[in-house]
């Protein structure tokens, strides 16, 4: 096996780096399954590195000091570049507001939304920055809640979803609770209003596995409107899933002063909750 390849950190690159025969063990592609027995030659061809260049992309800033800003980010945007073209991503436009710390490709973003997700985002200006906020973030210190709108009624006001999820088995672009590798994933939500055969969900997230949000709530019965892949695909008008990461509750990473930060559902949200109030 060759001893020189750089660390991969990121478990969707190498997934997409074996489905795009970019990897080889004695110089033929072999499945995802394939395991080593020892004394092969695994060769992986690397994609060229994105090249991060600041980019002013009139984020909105909720909150900003010299340790670390809260962003909110519009649905549509991805978090970092998959690929050395993308020159419009969260990434480049935090690195225009002085991210810094964490990974040099995602610089100061502690924790991603979904391309479909809007809402708020912790990045850190600095690496004691972020690595405080990272561990707050894994004790579970940082209150993290998102408003959903959903088809269908919960059985109960408020409630806790405790389901593992992982890679689905049978599509590996799909997250789900029939999974060969389930990780512990919880949930907290409340209903906000009944509105008639849907429902405004106030969700915490105790635990962050990928979709979790939007897996659970399928499992639940409870689809989330709009979502072309887990709930119910142009629901309202809706081009993406109604579902904004709308609070964040920490303390600050550094002085330890609480803070509690708040962003208003963006204009396409409001349109469609306010349509579906009318179909009630």
């Amino acid at each position: 096996m060759l001893a020189s390849l750089p660390a991969v950190d990121s478990r969707s690159l190498a997934e997409r780096l074996l489905a795009s025969g970019a990897v080889l063990v004695d110089g033929e592609s072999r499945p995802k399954s394939h395991r080593l027995e020892g004394g092969e030659v695994l060769e992986v061809t690397l994609p060229e590195a994105a090249e991060l260049a600041p980019t002013d992309l009139g984020l909105t800033v909720v909150h900003a000091d010299e340790h670390f800003l809260v962003v909110d980010k519009p649905a549509g945007l991805v978090t970092h570049p998959s690929g050395p073209k993308e020159r419009a991503t969260l990434a480049h436009g935090v690195l225009a507001l002085g991210a810094a710390g964490g990974n040099p490709e995602r610089p100061g973003i502690v924790h991603r939304l979904d391309r479909g997700t809007s809402g708020l985002v912790l990045v850190a200006r600095s690496q004691m920055a972020f690595e405080r906020l990272t561990e707050a973030i894994r004790r579970r210190a940082v209150e993290r809640r998102y408003l959903a709108l959903v088809r269908g009624t919960p059985q109960s006001r408020t409630g806790r979803i405790t389901a593992p999820i992982g890679r689905d088995r049978r599509d590996r672009t799909r997250h789900s609770l029939d999974t060969e590798t389930p990780r512990r994933a919880v949930t907290w939500f409340e209903l906000v209003e009944d509105i008639g055969e849907r429902a405004l969900l106030d969700l915490r997230l105790e635990t962050g596995r990928t979709h979790q949000l939007r897996v659970h709530l399928q499992a639940i019965e409870l689809p989330v409107c709009g979502d072309p892949v887990y709930g119910v695909r142009g629901d309202l008008g809706l081009r993406r899933q109604f579902l904004h990461a709308h609070r964040l509750r920490l303390e600050h990473p550094l002085t330890g002063a609480p803070l509690d930060l708040e962003s208003s559902l963006p204009g396409d949200l409001e349109a469609a909750l306010a349509w579906a109030r009318q179909q009630d």
